[in-house]
């Protein structure tokens, strides 16, 4: 269970939808009513929602799997960009590439691009480079940087995604489809559930509910990263308890077959 109130979720405007007009019927079993025109969210569904996204996302950190989080709309992309790099998590903030999913290779190759830039930065040959040679590369690394570095670590596909607002973020939920990756999304009155496999039913729009909802998927990765480095630790202390008793126990026999070997040559002195 989270620890995420149905107050904290009240404080952050999580239950604000749309207007009526713009909703989509798919979102029917989440809406709790309708007030001056605007469809209000049932937030104890969003609770209940939000508990099971947060257990899965904190199973997948624990396995070592990568989630990479999306959010390039402007209200979302800072506040997501600063929570997710705690977690050490990849995160597309700047723009979807498209193909960063169904074109992972080449997507690849523009970020081993920006690594051999940066070795060729070092290297005596870039001094003798003329002064628009060097800035052109550096344009193109800053460029790089920009829309790839917060990607940068990540060397397969990723295991899930986490997207903030999945209508403007189509071509990345088609993407994740047609691979067969799994979604984890904040889903507004607009949006169609049906295309999140962990919907969370909340205001996608507002700064403060993506801060909350985000904050609890993050810190479910966290908790689920350090209970991978704790059974690790458990594991590496217990092979070394294991190497050692293994160890005294061959030392023991040694022992004794040494003692063994000094009585036998005993024995036949005296006889």
């Amino acid at each position: 269970m989270s620890k995420t109130t149905f107050e904290d979720l009240l404080d952050a405007g999580v239950h604000f939808g749309h207007l009526k007009r713009k909703w989509n019927p798919n979102m029917a079993p989440y809406i709790f009513m309708e007030r001056n025109g605007i469809h209000i969210i049932d937030l104890h569904k969003t609770i209940a929602m939000l508990d099971q996204a947060a257990a899965a996302a904190k199973q997948i950190a624990k396995s070592g799997k990568k989630i990479l989080f999306v959010a390039t709309k402007k209200q979302a992309k800072d506040i997501v960009a600063e929570r997710v790099a705690k977690t050490s998590m990849p995160y597309a903030t700047e723009r979807w590439p498209g193909g960063m999913l169904t074109n992972f290779a080449t997507i690849r190759k523009a970020v081993r691009k920006m690594t051999t830039i940066d070795k060729m930065i070092k290297e005596e040959a870039y001094k003798n480079l003329s002064k628009r040679e060097r800035l052109q590369l550096t344009r193109e690394r800053a460029k790089l940087e920009k829309n790839f570095g917060s990607i940068s670590d990540l060397s397969r596909l990723p295991a899930a995604l986490f997207i903030v607002d999945i209508v403007k973020e189509k071509i990345a939920v088609a993407e994740a489809k047609k691979l067969n990756i799994p979604i984890f999304a904040m889903v507004d009155t607009n949006s169609n559930p049906n295309d999140a496999d962990f919907p969370i039913p909340a205001n996608d729009d507002a700064s403060k509910s993506i801060a909350l909802i985000t904050d609890v998927i993050c810190t479910a990765v966290e908790e689920g990263l350090t209970e991978r480095k704790l059974e690790r630790e458990k594991r590496a202390a217990d092979q070394a308890i294991a190497q050692a008793k293994k160890a005294e126990a061959k030392a023991a026999q040694v022992k004794a077959a040494e003692l063994k070997a000094a009585e036998d040559k005993a024995e036949e002195a005296q006889a």
